[in-house]
């Protein structure tokens, strides 16, 4: 078996790293995206392809979906037809699409707060309406469940036309069951409303039972269901702005074909084929390797909590490399104490804020790093903490 090198610190600084475009000394947990070296077969399958030396326009070949299709068989089990599948070049342009071509300004767009923050943007920037269920938070035990009276409310509004599904749940990290996911898209259907997943986090559950993909689930549920997956979080590719459009129906398969080809996101770029085709038939060791290490940071960062900072309360979320810490107890609005942070420390956490919902009392980490980075993170943080709580 090979052994990844995951303990490799890459000097991204002064690059064109949006992440690490940052001052000299700071140390970004923040954009997800991984500060590993990707695995070499997907390299090298990069490498040879900028060899040949010919950059003209490229297509999808039967190959890629293919790959698709036995990843999801080998890594979770589940069968799926590469017929229903459509190549598009990237997640939020795919949903951004559906936007454009499902619904109209104006429309309302349901989604469980707190969410990823680049959904707002996608949603008010083409004119529709945000309309937020928000999520049960369990302050005892820190967790979320949703408010299903209150999403149902939500859904059955007639000028709601699509509610968008994360899965797993990015910031939280929760992973939604199979039964609650069904429960989901079945209200749905009752209201006449599309449902788009984006399960973009979906092969990084580090620990427990596996996600389920909703283009697993009863056939009979999915008539008005489009999922969105993608090797960018997976194999830390995101540049490459590939992903996959996976639908059961073939009505709607063709009205979102007709929805990629107006926004223009159908053709891939150079190096995204031979980048998944590598990654979805020979990337799996290494992405198990680097859930191992994933759920390693895991503990380390319940271990300096336990020990350093019991104020703060981890998210017992099982999906993503990011973490949601609970810093209500610690700073009323984590604003104020990412600032403090970055000011003090050099280190720059995401304020919850950023995914709307009840986040101001939270922060998102990304724990995507080598181990030494996650070290010396967690030190800045300590010594952060119980400075902002010295002062105040």
């Amino acid at each position: 078996m090979t052994i990844y090198d995951f303990t490799t610190n890459l000097d991204r600084r002064h690059t064109n790293s949006i992440k690490w475009r940052v001052k000299d000394g700071e140390l970004p947990l923040t954009i997800a995206d991984m500060d590993f070296r990707v695995a070499p077969e997907i390299e090298a399958a990069m490498q040879a392809k900028v060899a040949r030396g010919n950059f003209g326009y490229e297509y999808t070949p039967d190959e890629y979906f293919t790959a698709v299709a036995s990843w999801y068989q080998q890594e979770h089990g589940v069968d799926v037809a590469p017929a229903w599948m459509q190549y598009v070049s990237g997640v939020i342009p795919a949903l951004t699409a559906c936007l454009n071509y499902f619904t109209a300004p104006g429309d309302g767009i349901v989604m469980l707060e707190p969410i990823y923050n680049s959904f707002f943007g996608a949603i008010e920037k083409t004119g529709r309406k945000v309309v937020a269920s928000q999520q049960d938070y369990d302050r005892e035990n820190h967790a979320y469940q949703i408010n299903w009276a209150d999403l149902e409310e939500k859904l059955a509004d007639t000028k709601t036309r699509m509610f968008i599904i994360c899965n797993p749940h990015n910031p939280t990290g929760m992973v939604w069951s199979k039964m609650d996911l069904e429960r989901m898209i079945r209200l749905a259907n009752q209201y006449g409303v599309l449902v788009v997943a984006d399960e973009i986090h979906g092969d990084l559950v580090i620990e427990g039972e596996d996600y389920t993909p909703t283009f697993s689930l009863d056939p009979v549920i999915l008539s008005n269901v489009i999922t969105l997956v993608s090797t960018s979080k997976t194999f830390n590719l995101a540049s490459l702005q590939a992903a996959t459009a996976i639908i059961a129906n073939p009505l709607l398969r063709g009205r979102f074909a007709q929805a990629a080809n107006q926004q223009g996101i159908v053709g891939p770029n150079l190096l995204a084929i031979p980048a998944s085709i590598t990654a979805y038939e020979n990337g799996g060791e290494w992405v198990h390797q680097l859930k191992a290490l994933i759920k390693h940071h895991r503990q380390l960062v319940q271990q300096v909590l336990a020990t350093d900072l019991p104020e703060l309360s981890l998210v017992p979320g099982r999906g993503t490399y990011l973490v949601w810490l609970d810093t209500q107890a610690v700073a009323e609005d984590s604003r104020t104490l990412v600032a403090f942070l970055r000011e003090q420390t050099g280190l720059l956490l995401t304020p919850g804020t950023e995914y709307r919902g009840n986040g101001k009392g939270f922060v998102r980490v990304n724990l995507a790093y080598p181990t030494t980075v996650i070290e010396d993170a967690l030190a800045r943080l300590v010594r952060g903490v119980k400075a902002y709580q010295a002062q105040k």
